[in-house]
């Protein structure tokens, strides 16, 4: 009977795998709930303080670490990837040498890939359910306590890397994660290997020197949490080492040895929308509040609001080359903007004196 029991649960965590890939994820893996070592980590990061003003990374105590407190009743969790990478990473590097060009962090250039993946996710619930009658599930893409790093690390998906993103031996690390938590008995995968044996390329790289060690990024320095995840100005000594990059950063993912290995996605929604890959500051810069808003109708970048849009960019045409029409553009809008939008314009226009001389 238990022989019966268990060739059941393989062939449906199979079946899973497979609808998982019809519906678009390019890998499904399973895997348990326990996360004690990666709950100890998430700790000590805490304890140093690198989460910086992201309180909600604490507020939910041990429901980010323990699944089952988050969602009662959970055994099992499906772990997904997708693929996003839109375009050559040349070109993607040639983007970021260009001082007068709006760098986006690749993955928010498309689509929000929140709903799209939650929508996947909730059609291979569907599947399963067809499958097995009513179960428990809930699923997630970046939208609770979940630690859904090291769940993919434990299901098979690819290893933590130096630079705290998954990477996929053969695939590389230019993808998102999701996880559908279940009370469903299912085999477990193999947890992946780590294989950055001793490269640091990573921690060479980073531009504000913000993964402070292997697998510890100081998220108080990185470009990502300064242009996406701050609400307050940027720190004065770091604003100068954002360069253009005014959503994001991609310097960590665009050196790894792994991502030699990436292919482009072939999920349409998440191909560049309004030319955002090739926009010029001036041009992102000018956009009303209402053009900020229909533009990235849809987008990941909404988040963040017009003020913030403004204060990044800001920064960016503070490190442009000297420029009479920068100097226009930051003038124009010092009078209908936030103080806090302002302050960053008026350090952008000391830069750009600064470089006239």
């Amino acid at each position: 009977m238990k022989n019966d029991v268990a060739a059941d649960a393989l062939e449906l965590a199979e079946k899973i795998k497979h609808w998982g890939r019809e519906l678009g994820f390019q890998r499904v893996g399973i895997t348990d709930t326990d996360l004690a070592a990666a709950e100890q980590q998430l700790q000590d990061w805490l304890r140093r303080g690198y989460h910086g003003g992201m309180s909600y990374m604490q507020r939910h105590g041990s429901k980010r670490s323990r699944p089952a407190e988050l969602l009662p009743g959970t055994i099992s969790v499906i772990s997904v990837r997708m693929d996003y990478l839109p375009e050559d990473q040349n070109e993607i590097q040639q983007a970021l040498v260009n001082p007068l060009q709006a760098f986006v962090s690749r993955y928010a250039l498309g689509r929000d890939y929140h709903k799209l993946m939650r929508r996947r996710l909730q059609l291979l619930a569907d599947r399963i359910q067809d499958e097995t009658g009513p179960f428990g599930y809930r699923a997630f893409v970046d939208s609770a306590p979940v630690m859904e790093k090291a769940l993919a690390e434990k299901a098979g998906l690819g290893w933590i890397g130096k630079h705290s993103n998954v990477i996929a031996r053969r695939h590389g690390s230019w993808f998102f994660l999701g996880e559908i938590y279940t009370d469903l008995p299912l085999p477990r995968d193999q947890p992946a290997s780590n294989h950055c044996g001793s490269c640091r390329a990573c921690l060479d790289i980073c531009p504000t020197r913000a993964i402070v060690a292997p697998y510890q990024v100081d998220a108080r320095l990185c470009v990502s949490y300064l242009t996406i995840e701050l609400q307050g100005a940027i720190p004065l000594s770091l604003r100068p080492l954002l360069g253009n990059r005014i959503y994001g950063c991609d310097d960590c993912q665009l050196v790894c040895p792994w991502n030699r290995f990436a292919h482009l996605t072939a999920e349409k929604d998440f191909s560049p929308r309004r030319n955002l890959d090739s926009s010029q500051l001036l041009e992102v810069f000018a956009w009303t509040e209402q053009q900020f808003l229909d533009f990235t109708a849809g987008s990941a970048i909404r988040r963040i609001g017009h003020q913030r849009w403004l204060r990044n960019i800001a920064v960016a045409l503070g490190n442009a080359p000297a420029s009479t029409a920068i100097r226009t553009a930051l003038l124009n809008r010092a009078g209908d903007v936030s103080e806090l939008v302002r302050e960053h314009i008026a350090w952008a226009l000391a830069r750009q004196e600064k470089k006239r001389r």
